[in-house]
C-alpha cells in the first residue's frame, strides 16, 4: 500500500485560497436570487424607496399569495409542469432506445454517428423549422415544445458512453438463458443505468422548464402559454396588474417591480426542488457517462 504524500504548508494555503475563491463565487451567483426572494416577500413601500438589499424589509407575504392565486399563473404553471412531466419520460425513453443499438459494432454505425455529430454542428435554420412545424399542423400545439427537442445528440453520446462502459458479460449471460434484446435492455441495463438516466432526467427537466424560445415561436394561443411566456408578459406589463389578472384596486397597495419579483421566485422554486433528489447521482452520472473503462 502506498504511503500517503505529506502535505505541505504551500498545499495547505493553495487550498485554502481555492475554498475561499469557491465559497465567494457561490456568493457573488446566489446574491441576485436573494435580492429577488427579499423583493418579493418586502412591503411596498421598501422596494419603491430602494432600501430591500439581502434582508427583507417589512417582511409580508400578500405579493406572492396574489401572484400564485391568479388563474393566469396557475394555468400557465400547469402547462409548464404538464410540457416539462411528459417531454422529460419520452425524451429519456427515446434516448435510451436510440442509444443503446449505438453503443453496438454493427454495420453502419460510424456512419449514423455522424449523422447525428451533424446536426450538433447545423440545423435548417428558424424559417424552415417554422414552416415545418406549421405543415406538421403544430403550430399552437403544446407537442411542438416537445418533439423538436426529443433527443439531445450530447445526451445521446453520454447514455451511449455509458452503455459502452457496461460489461459484456453481463449482456452473453443473459442470452445464453434466453433473454431477448428488449428484456436485456428493460431488465438488466437500464437498471443497471440509473446514475446516468437520473442525470439525464435532470437535464432535459430543466430544458424543457426554462425554455422560452420555443413557446414564444410556436405558441400564441393564451391559452396554452407557458410559465416562461406568462414571465414575460409581468415584467414587460409596465404596472403588472394586466399579467397577473388583478384589478388595480387589488394591486394599489404592491409594488410591480415587488409583482415581478415574486412571479421569478414562484417560477424558479418548483425546478430547483428538484435537484436534491437528483443531486446523488449528477456528478457519478456524468463522470462515468462521459469516460469509456
Amino acid at each position: 500500500m502506498e504511503r500517503l504524500t505529506k502535505r505541505t504548508k504551500g498545499d495547505l494555503v493553495l487550498d485554502t485560497a481555492v475554498y475561499f475563491f469557491l465559497i465567494l463565487l457561490g456568493v457573488i451567483m446566489l446574491l441576485p436570487l436573494i435580492n429577488v426572494l427579499s423583493k418579493a416577500i418586502s412591503a411596498e413601500w421598501a422596494i419603491t424607496s430602494g432600501k430591500v438589499g439581502i434582508l427583507p424589509v417589512g417582511f409580508q407575504l400578500d405579493t406572492m399569495k396574489e401572484v400564485i392565486s391568479s388563474s393566469t399563473f396557475i394555468r400557465a404553471f400547469g402547462v409548464s409542469v404538464g410540457v416539462t412531466v411528459v417531454g422529460t419520460v419520452i425524451s429519456i425513453l427515446m434516448t435510451a432506445l436510440t442509444a443503446y443499438p449505438l453503443s453496438k459494432r454493427l454495420p453502419g454505425i460510424p456512419f449514423i454517428m455522424v449523422l447525428f455529430i451533424f446536426t450538433m454542428l447545423f440545423s435548417g435554420g428558424l424559417i424552415p423549422n417554422y414552416l415545418l412545424m406549421r405543415q406538421l399542423h403544430l403550430i399552437n400545439n403544446l407537442w411542438v415544445l416537445i418533439l423538436p427537442g426529443m433527443i439531445s445528440v450530447f445526451n445521446l453520446l453520454v447514455i451511449k458512453s455509458y452503455y459502452e462502459s457496461l460489461p459484456e458479460a453481463l449482456e452473453e449471460s443473459a442470452r445464453i438463458d434466453g433473454a431477448k434484446t428488449y428484456t436485456i435492455l428493460f431488465r438488466i441495463i437500464l437498471p443497471l443505468s440509473m446514475p446516468v438516466i437520473a442525470t439525464i432526467a435532470l437535464f432535459y427537466a430543466v430544458g424543457f422548464w426554462n425554455d422560452y424560445f420555443g413557446p414564444m415561436i410556436y405558441i400564441n394561443d393564451t391559452a396554452l402559454k407557458t410559465l416562461q411566456l406568462y414571465l414575460q408578459d409581468v415584467v414587460m406589463d409596465a404596472s403588472a396588474a394586466n399579467a397577473v389578472n388583478k384589478s388595480v384596486d387589488d394591486l394599489m397597495n404592491m409594488s410591480p417591480e415587488g409583482i415581478r419579483a415574486a412571479t421569478v421566485v414562484a417560477s424558479t422554486v418548483p425546478i430547483l426542488f428538484v435537484y436534491p433528489f437528483l443531486q446523488k447521482y449528477f456528478i457519478k452520472g456524468v463522470l462515468i457517462g462521459s469516460v469509456k473503462g
